[in-house]
């Protein structure tokens, strides 16, 4: 028994009668200017020749040809002969006319029209209008369509309610799981709450600088209370029609009640959450989704275990009715990792790599002062690559400390070749930043010096390990972070009597670092402790925003200058005191082009 066979879909079946109509009516217009006389060209000694022997009913005259209709033409049909000639300067044509007893018409000629004028005139234009419709008309009806169908979020409820993330894979962050765990025993067993009339949690709100793991801490909420895991970015409810972002938080809500007991994790809340104000420029769209949210959060059933998380770098943004209690009652802060916690999630990422035994992860931690859990998971990776790329089974020290190289400074540029002048140059530009470390008391320990150039730029660079974790830096310690920073250029200075580019990045961090000494810290005698700009962007660690008239910014600038001459000349005068030193550890560096900090204090223990 044969297979049917399927109809064809209505729209192709559409599609198909409306081309063959076409091809209809391009043979119908055709076939009608097809009725038109054929028309052919005779010589104008013939014409005279068919004139003189009454051949001719009659003649049409135009600007560049004369028709001849022959004898017998019929003009109903207009299906017979019809001849055509063009005219010569000829006086006499008028009376050779009235001699041969032949009317004479003027006029446009009316012609027949060929196949190929049809198609070019009628089918053509036709089609390309079809098709521009049919555009048109697609793109109105998805518009339509997105803006009938908006309440259909794109929420992605996780599969067998498992992120497949607990507390035990998210490392550094002890603070913020502690106090996420009494949210995880809410959802476990929200009775047990409301049994002694504790008012339910209903939001918490993850702050921290990006790369920290605030979206893993909200998977690993999901995945210890092993409820469904909704998750989505603010910049999801925020779309070009004003109404859109409040109905996908309608059913956001809807869906999570639902579900309930469950998570709802709205990530970089800061896209919608923003503080509202009265400008024209604001965004209605933005600001209708906002109302919408806080208002769910304030109506939904309170009975059912919904909980919101939400996350930003940029809570001083945030709008005051989203934070205050009874929407977002809790901040959770995730900050940057201390010592203890780098080592904790260089483990955690190590599990998933096969390392050798003698890995020290202690000092990788030591060598990432700042690192979020991102940077170290990548420096892993990263010696895992590099492991691969020199065809080892396990990942060596060696490899961990490239990497931390790669992080920090970028690649080794191989195709960067150093004249034999500049190469002295940076060696003791160097040595200069490393002879200070050692020789003042403030400063950090030296680990690494090198002298091969990177992808980021960087001729060089001397990498300083703090001993411990410090939380608190004096005044001191930041004099001597300065004199350390121009180091590399004093020592330029007094070896080459030379001023290079090489100390741009230097002179940047200096002038930073004193200027903040003096506005925002109060180490200025001038200023006491008065507060001259305050930080924006904590997490983003952006720029400082000034409360100065031009007249302190001045003053500023004079104290700033003050403070890098200071140091300047202290560099100077360091170095010039310890010149052999100085000279035998750049000789040294230019030879091996990386040393370690225990060759560089050998070296300065052999003077």
């Amino acid at each position: 028994m044969g297979k049917r066979k399927k109809p064809l879909p209505k729209k192709t079946s559409q599609m198909m009668f409306l081309y063959f109509g076409i091809v209809l009516v391009g043979i119908a217009l055709f076939n009608l200017f097809n009725n038109q006389p054929e028309t052919k060209y005779v010589p104008y000694s013939q014409f005279e020749e068919m004139g003189q022997s009454c051949q001719l009913e009659k003649v049409q005259i135009t600007a560049d040809k004369i028709v001849l209709y022959p004898v017998g033409y019929d003009e109903e049909t207009g299906n017979d002969l019809t001849y055509y000639t063009y005219p010569i300067p000829d006086q006499n044509l008028a009376a050779k006319l009235e001699e041969w007893n032949i009317p004479v018409y003027e006029g446009m000629i009316e012609r027949g029209a060929s196949m190929l004028d049809i198609v070019l005139t009628w089918v053509v234009p036709i089609g390309i209008f079809y098709l521009i419709w049919r555009f048109l008309m697609k793109g109105m009806l998805n518009k339509r369509a997105g803006v009938m169908n908006f309440q259909k979020t794109e929420d992605k409820l996780v599969a067998d309610r498992d992120t497949g993330v607990t507390f035990s894979d998210v490392a550094g962050q002890e603070e913020a799981k502690e106090s996420l765990q009494e949210i995880v025993k809410y959802l476990h067993d929200p009775n047990k709450f409301t049994a002694i009339g504790a008012r339910l949690p209903k939001g918490a709100l993850l702050v921290g600088p990006p790369g920290t793991g605030k979206t893993l801490l909200a998977k690993a909420v999901a995945g210890e209370a092993k409820v469904p895991f909704f998750s989505m970015s603010g910049s999801e409810f925020v779309q070009m029609f004003v109404g859109v972002g409040a109905a996908r938080v309608r059913d956001l809500f809807k869906q999570a009640q639902e579900k309930s007991p469950c998570i709802v994790f709205i990530d970089e809340i800061d896209a919608i959450g923003k503080k509202r104000d009265t400008n024209m420029s604001s965004n209605d769209e933005r600001e209708q989704t906002l109302n919408q949210l806080l208002s769910e959060m304030d109506g939904f059933d309170s009975k059912k275990a919904v909980v919101i998380l939400a996350a930003t770098n940029r809570p001083e943004i945030l709008d005051a009715a989203l934070l205050r209690p009874g929407r977002f009652d809790r901040r959770v802060i995730v900050d940057k990792p201390d010592l203890k916690g780098r080592i904790a999630i260089l483990e955690v990422h190590a599990k998933k790599i096969k390392m050798e035994d003698n890995i020290n992860l202690t000092d990788v931690a030591r060598a990432t002062p700042g690192a979020t859990g991102a940077d170290l998971a990548n420096i892993i990776n990263e010696a895992a690559l590099l492991a691969v790329k020199h065809g080892y089974e396990k990942v060596r020290q060696d490899d961990l400390e490239v990497a931390v190289d790669v992080i920090i400074a970028g690649e080794v540029k191989k195709d960067r070749i150093l004249s034999d002048h500049e190469k002295r140059s940076v060696a003791y530009h160097e040595i200069g930043h490393a002879l200070m470390a050692v020789k003042l008391p403030n400063a950090n320990p030296v680990h690494k010096i090198t002298i091969v150039p990177r992808t980021r730029g960087a001729l060089g660079f001397t990498m300083q390990l703090p001993t411990e974790e410090k939380y608190l830096v004096t005044l001191e310690e930041m004099q001597d972070q300065i004199a350390v920073m121009l180091g590399g250029r004093a020592a330029e200075e007094i070896v080459f009597g030379q001023v290079s580019t090489g100390a741009a990045n230097d002179i940047e961090r200096a002038t930073e670092t004193a200027r903040r000494m003096i506005t925002l810290y109060g180490m200025s005698e001038r200023f006491d402790m008065m507060a001259l700009e305050t930080l924006s962007d904590v997490y983003l660690e952006g720029s400082t925003i000034r409360h100065t008239s031009p007249e302190t910014q001045a003053i500023i600038d004079e104290e700033t200058l003050h403070i890098i001459r200071t140091q300047h000349k202290r560099a100077r005068d360091i170095l010039k005191q310890n010149i052999k030193a100085l000279s035998r550890a750049a000789e040294f560096l230019m030879d091996k082009e990386t040393i370690t900090g225990e060759e560089f204090a050998g070296i300065l223990a052999s003077e």
